[in-house]
């Protein structure tokens, strides 16, 4: 009995470091969801090493929401084999050891791949491709399809792929600790509410410059004076005579 009681006391000073601290605990073998972001993720398209994001979908548990909005996983494209020309199916394993939440924090995780809609997950993560173990075994049977099973004979079975919004399940492995955040409000019709954001006014516009006062000069008037009359003589058959020119 006396043992108990500090184990107790222990448990109660834990639990409650937790809900001060703003966290809560996502327990091992929980199961998330997320989106794939990427167009076509296969084998072909992406190399051994490159980094993989996907959305983290919502979800919540007894009412409350279990993680963060706004976030993210980051794992890479872990390892595949392409499909043999023949014989075995193709596979490609995704690995994730990051979740992000905005705007800026990082948590390790340790997430495996357990379902992809379309795909089997083998127990390792692998998503295996589709195909039959043995290649056109029901098309080699008919002696009619036969030219056109020997032209495609080389070419190798399908490798898995997954398209954009692909909606991967995943197994968390060990504890995660997960801190808590406060789910936008849901208005009547069902659709989320945005949080306010701070506002920075822009600085009000600078004054026009005031008007130039421009003085008015009349131009000087302008006068017209006739041109002097011209007088001028005439002499013809001995008279003379005086003629005025305007």
């Amino acid at each position: 009995m006396k043992r108990i009681v500090p184990a107790l006391l222990v448990l109660m000073c834990a639990a409650s470091a937790y809900s001060q601290s703003g966290e809560h605990i996502i327990p091992a073998g929980s199961l998330i969801s997320c989106t794939v972001s990427e167009p076509k993720l296969s084998s072909k398209t992406t190399a051994i090493g490159d980094p993989v994001l996907c959305q983290i979908g919502h979800s919540e548990r007894y009412g409350r929401s279990v993680l963060p909005y706004n976030s993210y996983l980051v794992g890479r494209f872990e390892d595949y084999k392409d499909p043999g020309h023949f014989v075995g199916k193709g596979w490609m394993e995704l690995r994730f050891d990051r979740m992000v939440i905005e705007p800026d924090t990082t948590i390790p995780i340790d997430a495996k791949v357990v379902a992809v809609p379309g795909y089997n997950v083998d127990r390792d993560g692998r998503i295996v491709g589709k195909g039959h173990e043995t290649r056109d075994i029901v098309t080699w049977s008919i002696p009619v399809l036969w030219p056109i099973d020997l032209i495609m004979l080389p070419m190798r079975g399908p490798r898995p792929t997954l398209k954009e919004e692909t909606r991967l399940t995943l197994k968390v492995m060990d504890d995660l600790a997960v801190p808590t955040t406060e789910a936008p409000q849901q208005e009547p019709s069902g659709l989320l509410r945005r949080q306010p954001t701070s506002y920075t006014p822009p600085p009000p516009p600078e004054p026009a410059p005031s008007p130039v006062a421009m003085s008015y000069i009349p131009a000087p008037p302008v006068y017209y004076y006739p041109a002097p009359a011209r007088t001028v003589w005439m002499y013809r058959n001995g008279y003379a005579y005086r003629v005025t020119i305007p």
